[in-house]
């Protein structure tokens, strides 16, 4: 693998752009902060070697290099999922290449179910900690590479403390609220069950998702300052469920995109 990220970032260098010190990767429905971006190169997953493609509808499929705030950044727009066939090394492949160029911080956005009663749909929840024991591969399964870090990294601050605190800083100053909570993983693709739901809750867990623990381990094993923030896109309380579906929840996170995309633009200004 290390052969083939290094194959990935040569040919992103090539493009010849200043060398990225934030990573973002943009969740279901959360893309308009690439508008914020002051593009030098539109780069799609498929030309990129040993990229995969994103098969999800709502995600673009595009790495997008550029400033935003005046810092060099590169974007993911569109993200990769386990339900889609991909291996948790196929999914993480380009959190390894964005340390690979240069990226320091890492910020991901996600569309989540809430399980927290005192949640709204299109709240903003920051990710203090996370569940990923229901998840049926962990990104770091495989030979060790040393380059990579820590074989048995240490997961009691995978969220940075200070992203954390400078997210709070931020919503407090611009005049919104930010929820704060632990995020779960799941595969998918289907949505939980009520008694599912009422399980997950009992364990702990804010809001459901599929996505970014993996991607967090992979970032956090490789020393990078990692901040996450979910959408409620949807409110997953078994006594009063409602039937989900993709509208709906593209629709709740399209109208918290001004708000996250305000919150993302601010923490990279403060990098």
């Amino acid at each position: 693998m290390l052969e083939q990220i290094q194959q990935a970032a040569q040919f992103i260098r090539s493009f010849n752009t200043p060398t990225p010190t934030v990573g973002i990767i943009l969740g279901t429905g959360l893309g308009a902060l690439a508008k914020e971006v002051k593009t030098a190169v539109e780069i799609p997953y498929e030309t990129i070697p040993h990229f995969p493609l994103s098969t999800v509808e709502s995600h673009t499929g595009k790495l997008l290099l550029g400033s935003l705030a005046g810092k060099p950044v590169v974007v993911m727009q569109g993200r990769f999922h386990f339900y889609e066939g991909y291996s948790m090394g196929q999914v993480t492949f380009p959190v390894r290449v964005m340390k690979a160029l240069g990226v320091e911080t890492l910020l991901i956005s996600n569309a989540a179910g809430g399980l927290n009663p005192g949640f709204q749909v299109s709240d903003l929840m920051v990710i203090e900690d996370h569940i990923s024991l229901l998840l049926p591969q962990n990104s770091l399964t495989g030979p060790h590479v040393p380059a990579f870090g820590d074989r048995f990294p240490d997961m009691s601050e995978p969220y940075h403390p200070e992203l954390i605190q400078a997210a709070e800083t931020i919503a407090q100053e611009l005049g919104f609220a930010v929820k704060k909570g632990v995020y779960v993983g799941v595969t998918g693709p289907q949505l939980e069950t009520k008694a599912e739901y009422r399980m997950l809750r009992q364990w702990g867990a804010d809001v459901v998702g599929m996505s970014t623990v993996p991607e967090v381990i992979v970032a956090h094993q490789m020393g990078m300052e990692v901040f996450a923030c979910s959408v409620v896109t949807d409110l997953c309380i078994p006594e009063t469920l409602e039937k989900a579906s993709l509208p709906k929840i593209l629709a709740a996170a399209a109208r918290a995109e001004p708000t996250l995309t305000a919150l993302f633009r601010e923490l990279v200004a403060r990098r």
